[in-house]
Order: C-alpha cells, then sequence, then structure tokens
C-alpha cells in the first residue's frame, strides 16, 4: 500500500474510533455511574456532565419528598440519564429518624444508592407516621436508639434486603455517623432549609422542581 494511503486509512480508522466512543457515550445510561466523594455525598451520572447539580437533601423533609418524586422523569430518567447533568446527593440530616435512615441506605453501596435513596423517599409519608409512637429505652446508647428510630419506622426492612452488612452493625459505625454529621454542618452553613441546590458550584434559589429545572436548562441541560 502506498504511503499516502495508508495515511489515509489511519485516519479513516481514527475517525471510525472516535465516532464509535462518542456514540457509545451518548447511548449510555449515566444513573448507573455512581461514585462517592471524600466526604462522603453521593455522585450519580457522568463525570463531564456539562451541568452538575448539588441536592441537599434530609429523608424527613416533605418537600424533599415532593421534589424527588416530581423531578425524576425529566431530571434523573433524563438529564442525568442522557449525561448533560451530574447529580450530586448531599445530606442535609435534620434528627435522628434522618440520621438513621440515611446510615442504612449509605450502607447499600454506590451501586443501590439510588434506588434505596428513592424508596425511603417514596415511603416517607408511612415512616414519619410510624416513627411518632418511638420511645427509647432509658439510659439507650446512640446507635441503639438510632436502630429502634429505624425498627420502629420501617425503614430497617425497607433497606434491609438491599443492605451489604447486618443493619445493627451499620447503624453502629461511628466513622460513618461522624460523616454524615459533618456533611450536615458543612451544610446547614450554607443553606437556609431542604431542599436546596447548587449548579455549577452556585446555590440557587428556589427549593422545587419547577424552579430548579429552567436554571438547568439556561446552564445546558438537555
Amino acid at each position: 500500500m502506498r504511503p499516502y494511503l495508508i495515511v489515509l486509512a489511519l485516519l479513516f480508522g481514527a475517525l471510525l474510533t472516535g465516532s464509535t466512543q462518542a456514540q457509545t457515550a451518548s447511548q449510555r445510561d449515566w444513573r448507573t455511574a455512581i461514585r462517592q466523594t471524600p466526604t462522603g455525598a453521593h455522585i450519580i451520572g457522568n463525570p463531564a456532565a456539562k451541568v452538575k447539580l448539588v441536592e441537599y437533601l434530609s429523608y424527613t423533609c416533605p418537600h424533599c419528598a415532593a421534589f424527588v418524586a416530581e423531578s425524576k422523569p425529566e431530571l434523573l430518567d433524563g438529564m442525568v440519564r442522557r449525561g448533560s447533568v451530574s447529580l450530586e446527593v448531599r445530606h442535609a440530616v435534620r434528627d435522628g429518624l434522618d440520621l438513621s435512615a440515611a446510615m442504612l441506605v449509605r450502607c447499600t453501596g454506590p451501586a443501590n444508592f439510588v434506588a434505596a435513596h428513592n424508596a425511603v423517599f417514596a415511603n416517607q409519608e408511612a415512616m414519619l407516621a410510624k416513627a411518632q409512637a418511638y420511645r427509647p429505652a432509658e439510659g439507650a446508647s446512640q446507635a441503639a436508639q438510632l436502630a429502634g428510630l429505624a425498627d420502629a419506622s420501617g425503614v430497617t426492612a425497607l433497606i434491609r434486603p438491599r443492605l451489604k452488612t447486618a443493619p445493627q452493625a451499620c447503624l453502629a459505625a461511628t466513622a460513618d455517623r461522624a460523616k454524615l454529621v459533618a456533611m450536615a454542618e458543612a451544610a446547614f452553613a450554607k443553606i437556609q432549609g431542604t431542599p436546596s441546590f447548587e449548579v455549577n458550584g452556585t446555590l440557587v434559589p428556589g427549593n422545587d422542581w419547577a424552579s430548579l429545572k429552567p436554571r438547568l436548562l439556561t446552564a445546558g441541560a438537555r
């Protein structure tokens, strides 16, 4: 083969490879790309996404549950799935039930995080109602109180099938508990309440999907 034909063949092959890679990336379901940050937050989606969304959420916040349910078809199942938006979930825990739920969800592992996270919000109303009847035993340790809340509210039963470790061991993990507390302290140093959002590093006003969606589209979400 003549030298210029070899060059053309190599160039054509490189173009095909690049096209195939781009096509593969565009067809990938980025909801399955989940990683944990050093601070303990979970990032869902394309690391190279043009729009980076941070959600500050609490499992005992009704407005958070409403946002997750309302936004899911367009945000998680659309923008994140296609790769134009990455979603970072930061826990802004507000109470013991919130803390126990967050710890159990995290103990399912990154691959199960989204399913467990959404399941808690989908069952929030029943969870809160059941938790009202819980009374901790006198002198109970923090781990025992968290376990009691998780059991009484139904969170343990809800999350147990996805857990990588025993519920009691998960809730007794002081390092993970400390990480969640630190994450919440950092969150409430920035935000007024939950849910709250950052788009590409800037805290934006509004606490619902109707106010957040236009900001994502303006930033380049699709």
